[in-house]
């Protein structure tokens, strides 16, 4: 037996050989000579551990599984973004970038063994049951997460539509953990919503960015200036939470708000994985004042807007520094059925910046207060990023770090039904300013980073319109002179 695996587990060394000598040149198109000779001390190292587990391991092991599992052991190890797809997490891949999955609605990783959540998806069981950037998960019903691959914890995690799932939830600040019960179901993503804030002031919210990203936004604008009269004064792009997606569904929303000049470019090892997106002419809103909303769940996609619209002054970034995940995955299909993601490259916004393991520092920095609640300690925790995750990429520019100055919160208390004294008469507010004053309280106590966005949307569109208007002509008899 000893002697049959010897063979066997050499063969399969032999095999080994050609299938990455074929994966360098033929699946991944990389274009480059095998500068190197396969490693062959190594490689007789795997077959003699190979074979050792056919002899003695307790239980017999299939074949396929030894490689399958020896194949995400590669790509674990590079990076928290790098793995291997097998049949169903390829299609799972595919129908994500598409809108439409079935599970929580949670965008997740790993972190010393335990699932880390990421980033809750707007209008999803997650994001209902109250999951935050940053929980941990420590136990799936009654199994423990940890030991477990990420795949494992995500196939827990999947089910029926309307079947219940309990997770253990660890939360800084929190005294203990918690139990968080949720319910599947089908997740349908509308990736844009688009509502109007006051007259003339529009949002639209991104939460994720899908292949038709892009043409939703358009629509979504040109919902909101249909409101308006067929013109914005101006437009909050919420891109908090959002986990990111496609890259061209990034370089399209970017596009939209820029008339010209670079979006991003990609830098890595191999001539195909640099490339490099600029911006055509148009504005979807014809310059008005932009504020983006992020937070340090804004990721990958929604850091490339908000970089690029930061670097060409397009708009104001306010919020939290964002999560700082700077590199690009590739999927590289190695067959009908299974593919690998692997990171093949960094993105640099267009100052010639990488966030990668650091983010980008909004212009205002603006905590997720609460007006009222019971609970407000939690959104001053420490967030998480991508320079919290084991093995993330090292960002190219060193290891300084940019400091920014928060900006003073200053808030206007303004009664919902108060009487306005004018040249000694006493007026009641109408029904439409006392709607309007109950709308702005209500906002801010809803979300009181959007209630302060608006104020700035506001300041800057007042600057802007006093800028444009001519200075006035001054005359003899207005000029000040004494006569």
């Amino acid at each position: 037996m000893h002697t049959r695996y010897r063979v066997l587990a050499g063969t399969m060394a032999g095999v080994l050989i050609g299938v990455t000598t074929s994966i360098s040149l033929n699946v991944f198109a990389f274009r480059q000579t095998v500068e190197n000779t396969p490693p062959l001390d190594e490689l007789q190292q795997f077959s003699e551990v190979y074979s050792r587990i056919k002899e003695n391991y307790v239980e017999d092991v299939k074949d396929k599984d030894l490689m399958t599992n020896a194949i995400r052991g590669m790509l674990s190890n590079l990076d928290p973004h790098s793995a291997y797809l097998d049949e169903e997490e390829f299609k799972e891949l595919q129908v994500g970038t598409s809108g439409e999955f079935g599970g929580l609605g949670i965008e997740v990783g790993m972190e010393d063994g335990f699932v880390k959540v990421i980033s809750p998806i707007d209008d999803t069981p997650a994001q209902k049951a109250g999951l935050q950037s940053g929980d941990l998960i420590i136990r799936l019903d009654e199994t423990p997460v940890k030991g477990m691959t990420l795949n494992d914890a995500v196939k827990l995690m999947r089910g029926k539509p309307g079947s219940n799932i309990d997770l253990m939830i660890v939360r800084e600040g929190k005294d203990k953990p918690f139990k968080v019960s949720i319910k599947r179901d089908i997740i349908q993503v509308k990736s844009v919503k688009q509502r109007i804030l006051e007259p003339g002031y529009g949002y639209v919210r991104i939460t994720s960015f899908q292949a038709k990203t892009t043409e939703a936004l358009i629509e979504g604008i040109e919902t909101l200036k249909k409101e308006n009269k067929d013109k914005l004064r101006g437009l909050i792009l919420d891109l908090r939470n959002n986990p990111g997606g496609v890259l061209n569904a990034a370089v399209g929303v970017s596009d939209a708000f820029l008339e010209s000049g670079k979006i991003v470019y990609t830098e890595g090892r191999v001539e195909d994985a640099k490339m490099e997106y600029s911006a055509q002419k148009g504005d979807a809103i014809d310059n008005a004042p932009i504020v983006v909303l992020v937070n340090q769940g804004s990721a990958s996609a929604s850091e490339i807007v908000a970089g690029a619209l930061k670097d060409h002054k397009r708009a104001l970034i306010v919020g939290q520094k964002t999560f700082g995940k700077g590199s690009v995955q590739t999927v590289l299909q190695l067959n009908d059925k299974t593919a690998v993601k692997l990171t093949t490259a960094r993105y640099f916004t267009p100052s010639g910046l990488s966030i990668q393991a650091e983010g980008i520092t909004p212009d205002i920095e603006l905590k997720a207060l609460k007006v009222k609640g019971e609970d407000d300690t939690d959104d001053m925790l420490d967030p998480v990023s991508e320079a919290n995750l084991s093995k993330h990429l090292s960002n190219p520019n060193g290891n300084g770090k940019t400091e920014s100055k928060p900006a003073e919160e200053k808030t206007e208390e303004t009664p919902a039904n108060t009487e306005e004294k004018t040249e000694g008469k006493t007026e009641e507010k109408t029904d439409k300013a006392i709607d309007a004053d109950k709308a702005k309280s209500s906002l801010a106590e809803d979300d009181y980073q959007l209630f302060e966005a608006l104020n700035i949307l506001k300041g800057m569109d007042l600057v802007q319109t006093r800028l444009k208007q001519p200075e006035p002509k001054t005359t003899e008899a207005n000029s000040g002179k004494v006569m």
